[in-house]
């Protein structure tokens, strides 16, 4: 059977490998499946960002229809990830610092690091200077939800507030108690 690669209706173009088998499951040779963990780890973190989408968790390998189910299955070759599998290649993402777990002392959600805290700082800082909003105060749901979409919007909180305290060792950003909340003020920089 040829691999081939394949475009799901979201228009994200499936690696070839996404056809093999053999991808679904755990190799027991330890350079296959290096080779295996870095594809898959390439396939979460380019769909999570074609997707918008933050949280990965192990119950995804077993929803159906699911945000995830596109490249978490392969219904063409009848064939999908165990979460055991699904799991392993989360504390492999977690390892190389492109993932954290979702909450402390659990192995079952990890938010994903398609781009990294320190990246998302800059994407932040960029946004409020092009926005005309530095020196004012903005709630977390302000940013994370803006009245015209920007690169933030749905950004979750857990992670706006990483990419925020970044800016805030850097000066570039304040911290501030609000009525509703936190808030954040930046500066130049």
């Amino acid at each position: 059977m040829a691999l081939s690669t394949h475009t799901t209706p979201s228009g994200f173009l499936l690696p070839s490998i996404h056809s093999a088998p053999p991808f679904f499951t755990h190799q027991p040779n330890q350079s296959t499946h290096a080779h295996l963990t870095e594809q898959w780890m390439r396939l979460i973190l380019t769909y999570a960002r074609h997707k918008r989408l933050f949280i990965l968790r192990v119950e995804d390998a077993e929803v159906p229809g699911g945000d995830w189910d596109k490249i978490l299955r392969n219904e063409r070759i009848n064939r999908q990830i165990p979460p055991s599998y699904l799991s392993s290649l989360m504390a492999a993402l977690v390892v190389k610092n492109l993932a954290v777990y979702e909450l402390a002392k659990q192995t079952h959600a990890v938010l994903l690091h398609w781009h990294l805290p320190e990246e998302w700082a800059g994407v932040l800082h960029s946004w409020a200077t092009a926005t005309g909003q530095l020196n004012t105060i903005l709630t977390f749901y302000e940013i994370s939800d803006p009245p015209i979409p920007s690169p933030l919007s749905c950004i979750l909180i857990p992670l706006l507030r990483r990419a925020i305290t970044i800016l805030s060792r850097s000066n570039r950003a304040q911290i501030i108690g609000v009525a509703d909340g936190e808030g954040v003020r930046f500066f130049v920089g």
